[in-house]
């Protein structure tokens, strides 16, 4: 039973252990967010036009503090640091978000195009342009009719033996690059990928540095560029189309790090394999994930953030006979909407910090184990997709809670909701990266990594998956292990080991394996049984994405756990735990019914854990406050009316 002894929250130092190595990079984003946090009312007042050249002001300062370019190389102007450029990348997500979303198009997207894709040719032409936001660029993968797909595009860049160019087309009308950041309004250079065809036969997709609009603005002959329009949100964000009309650029335009054409229309490339070489391209761009994912954390944190500061002032009702009405936090229903949710964000940011600290790990290590950057690709899909999400759920549990104080657009929840909503489909559907979240547990991070799509899982699992992950995982073994430390559903009185970690993160591993091993049973069984492989992948995808998140909570809540293990002397360790217990205990009641079902919660627990949930939400809220201050959000971005109002 969780200790009801009072809590206590040194604040500087809990933003401290959240900032981490990068607390001067994160200061430097917050002094430029409080600079211009005039933004995040201008994007309520403006025009869409006017707005979108006020983000582009913002940009262009921001990149003359040098916050933008901190994860270039030095000796093109950057600051040769990963990790900072992603810490410097979550921490803007405080503000004003198509501040964020443009910053990450030109420096994320086009910039890591350049970088990742390209060799010293391109960093020697547009690296030092681009970190200072001098030359803009847009990143032209999406098309009408293909998104996730990324394999079978339809544009195309034919190589001109001749003039030795490549000539680049939009094949059909759902060929169009579309939802392009930058690309309505500001972009002069666009990384296009389109099929290489070379004499009539197609080397698969690849990217190209193709330039679109003139010194004057004006699309250059054979682009067309359209606007997409009025979004549900991100109105800074100049989103658009793009066709191209055999348009020719230089053969030096291919971004060749992988692969190359030589003058005479020679295809070459290290990677022999063509599906390989694909995904190996595409796991170059791997930040984007993490970026989105954090941005989505820290949009999060300024959610609960606002709505548990606006529990805090406001009253409503009270005890009958008196005067006093009772503030919002202090209803336990109240506690129980905000407090599991600010467990989760606690929880998310160490699960973030891990991932970016192994980003930084590979990037800087070219002899970086294959299996390892499986494994980091792995992670960043699944953290992505559990922190967008996470913020969705947050922002909509704000604003309610918040009440009709939390719907008008001076309290920030409209544009929170607005501009965040997306992320859950930038850089990959959700759903789709929880499948290959999934496609990873089942090969093992395979050296024959084939398709990220079903088809390629499908093909997969028929020769070798199940065996894999039975091998891997040795389940019948691993579940017994797990069943010694785990009560049985005739435990249920005994509440003592609810709040040891070790038996939440066992529970978590024993779900995981056992949810694991049935979607391999299930998919040998179909396949066994002769039916189609693709069908029977389709017809368990729901079980699939039931592994991914089983699995992502485990790294979650191990990722939190380490951290406490990792600072016991912290002045907020005993607070921290009690946070981890919290998001420990309500991820376990959460999918109660599915421990039920396979016998490890009897219905005596199951309660016991919903009580121990209520007892920590209450054990925390006296400390609630300080908890959403150690997160630092600047007060300036704390824009919301209703918190300056008194009750």
């Amino acid at each position: 039973m969780a200790d009801t002894a009072s809590l206590s929250v040194d604040v500087p130092a809990l933003t401290s252990l959240l900032d981490g190595r990068y607390s001067g990079v994160r200061n430097l984003v917050r002094k430029n967010l409080a600079e211009y946090a005039g933004v995040v009312q201008d994007q309520v007042e403006m025009t869409d036009t006017d707005f979108r050249e006020r983000v582009l002001e913002v940009i262009k300062h921001m990149a003359d503090t040098g916050a933008t370019g901190l994860g270039f190389p030095t000796e093109h102007g950057g600051g040769g640091d990963v990790g900072a450029s992603i810490a410097a990348f979550e921490t803007l997500a405080f503000g004003d978000l198509s501040v964020l979303v443009k910053a990450g198009v030109q420096f994320g997207l086009f910039g890591g195009a350049v970088l990742q894709l390209g060799t010293e040719r391109h960093h020697d032409a547009y690296l030092r342009d681009l970190i200072n936001a001098d030359l803009l660029g847009c990143f032209a993968m999406t098309e009408s009719g293909h998104g996730s797909n990324v394999q079978h595009l339809g544009t195309v860049a034919t190589y001109d033996v001749a003039t030795r160019e490549f000539v680049i087309t939009t094949t059909t009308e759902s060929a169009r690059k579309d939802y392009i950041g930058n690309a309505a309004a500001h972009a002069s250079h666009a990384a296009v990928f389109a099929v290489l065809e070379i004499g009539g036969e197609s080397q698969g997709v690849h990217a190209f540095v193709v330039p679109i609009r003139g010194e004057d603005g004006e699309a250059l002959p054979g682009v067309r560029i359209g606007d997409d329009g009025p979004k549900m949100g991100l109105r800074g964000v100049d989103n658009g189309r793009l066709w191209f009309d055999g348009v020719r650029v230089p053969r030096e335009n291919l971004l060749n790090r992988y692969a190359d054409v030589s003058e005479a229309g020679v295809y070459s490339s290290d990677i022999e394999n063509p599906d390989r070489r694909f995904f190996t391209m595409l796991g170059t761009l791997v930040q984007g994930r993490v970026s989105v994912g954090g941005a989505g954390i820290s949009a999060s944190k300024v959610a609960i953030t606002i709505a548990v500061k606006y529990a805090l002032k406001r009253r409503q009702f009270g005890a009958p006979g008196t005067d006093e009405e009772e503030l919002l936090l202090d209803y336990g229903l109240h506690q129980r909407r905000l407090l599991p949710r600010l467990a989760k964000s606690y929880a998310l940011h160490f699960a973030q910090e891990v991932l970016v600290e192994q980003l930084h790990a590979a990037t800087n290590d070219p002899d970086y184990p294959e299996r390892d950057r499986r494994a980091l690709e792995s992670r960043a899909a699944g953290t992505k997709a559990l922190g967008t999400w996470h913020a969705t759920d947050t922002i909509q549990e704000g604003r309610e809670a918040c009440g009709g104080a939390g719907y008008l657009a001076v309290n920030r929840f409209a544009a929170l909701k607005a501009d965040t909503d997306v992320f859950t489909t930038f850089e990959g559907d959700n759903h789709v990266l929880l499948q290959l979240v999934a496609k990873g547990l089942l090969t093992d991070y395979s050296t024959n990594f084939e398709e990220l799509d079903q088809f390629g899982v499908a093909r997969f699992v028929a020769d070798l998956a199940v065996e894999t992950v039975m091998e891997r995982t040795a389940v019948h073994k691993i579940l017994e292990r797990l069943r010694d430390v785990l009560p049985s559903s005739d435990d249920g009185q005994d509440e003592s080991t609810l709040l040891d970690a070790d038996y939440q993160l066992a529970m978590l591993r024993w779900r995981e394996e056992h949810v694991l091993s049935g979607v391999a049973r299930r998919l040998k069984r179909g396949i066994d049984g002769g039916t189609d492989p693709v069908q029977v992948f389709s017809q368990v995808q729901d079980h699939v994405i039931h592994a991914a998140r089983c699995h992502m909570e485990r790294l979650v809540l191990e990722a939190f756990t380490e951290k406490l293990e990792a600072h016991p002397d912290d002045p907020n360790a005993e607070t921290l735990a009690a946070v981890r217990d919290l998001f420990g205990l309500s991820t376990i009641e959460a999918d109660r019914a599915w421990w039920m079902e396979h016998g490890r919660l009897s219905s005596a627990r199951s309660k016991s854990i919903t009580r121990e949930v209520n007892l920590l939400c209450r054990r925390l809220r006296p400390v609630a406050d300080e908890l959403v201050d150690g997160f630092g959000v600047p007060v300036e971005m704390i824009r919301a009316e209703m918190l300056e109002q008194g009750y």
